[in-house]
């Protein structure tokens, strides 16, 4: 059986890959309801990659996910294939700029922040799974997995001790860092929302 990170470590890697791209890269002024917009769409691109298992955080989430989840299952594959990809992160990204695209007028927010906050959090989904003994098939459709450390057995086990007591904390521990270190961009960048 196949398992992925937890879902909860899969939201606090998102949210510290958001942190640390708010504290070192240039982030556009944006209204609040852009602010809160992006951090909604950074937590559901942290858990999207997981859209190939119907049981999965992400589709327990939404309304009816259940059913959408299990119905889309088979037509995606088994877990940790395309999704857990290059090719799948570029499908997803370009499907979800039409969605975006599609919403614009509807929602008054600035897409290209939405849009980078999901990528993020994707990209940060793929990267944790990446360090787990069951790695994750970076070049599909090439079935092979990939991990690291290289040797399976220095990889963490989803859901056992080194996830629950290191990488869980760590990543508390490196969103702390981050707002110590870059305190006044990250006092300015929180002032400018909706100015």
């Amino acid at each position: 059986m196949i398992f992925s990170m937890t879902g909860r470590t899969h939201d606090l890697a998102a949210f510290t890959t958001l942190t640390y791209f708010i504290a070192t890269q240039h982030v556009p002024h944006m209204s609040l309801g852009t602010a809160v917009t992006a951090f909604a769409a950074n937590m559901i691109g942290g858990l999207m990659p997981d859209i190939d298992d119907a049981t999965s955080d992400f589709w327990q989430k939404i309304p009816a996910g259940s059913f959408f989840g299990k119905v889309l299952h088979p037509l995606i594959g088994h877990h940790r294939m395309i999704s857990h990809s290059f090719v799948g992160m570029a499908i997803a990204g370009y499907l979800v700029h039409l969605l975006l695209d599609a919403m614009h007028h509807v929602l008054l927010v600035d897409m290209t922040v939405v849009w980078w906050a999901l990528m993020i959090g994707y990209a940060s989904h793929l990267v944790m799974d990446f360090i787990t003994k069951e790695g994750i098939p970076w070049f599909f459709p090439i079935p092979i997995r990939f991990g690291f450390p290289p040797f399976k057995f220095l990889r963490i086990r989803t859901g056992g001790p080194l996830e629950q007591f290191f990488i869980f904390p760590g990543l508390i521990a490196v969103n702390g860092y981050f707002i110590y270190v870059y305190y006044p961009v990250i006092l300015m960048f929180v002032r400018g929302i909706g100015k």
